[in-house]
């Protein structure tokens, strides 16, 4: 079984590697993948040199 993350810990994490990444003295690239998963789930990828990836509950919404 998966573990499901909050939007909190990938925005965590994404603010973290680009603070690295604008610290860094040199180039560097972030790069977002989000994809939609069973169960109401999407998992979020994120790419800054090697992968980081997270599974989390996807908000609906009811605009009809």
């Amino acid at each position: 079984m998966q573990q499901t993350n909050t939007h909190e810990e990938v925005l965590a994490k994404v603010s973290d590697l680009y603070a690295d990444l604008t610290d860094h003295d040199g180039y560097g690239e972030l790069r977002i993948e989000v994809r939609l998963l069973k169960r109401g789930q999407k998992e979020v990828i994120v790419h800054c040199g090697k992968q980081y990836r997270y599974i989390v509950n996807h908000r609906f919404t009811d605009e009809a």
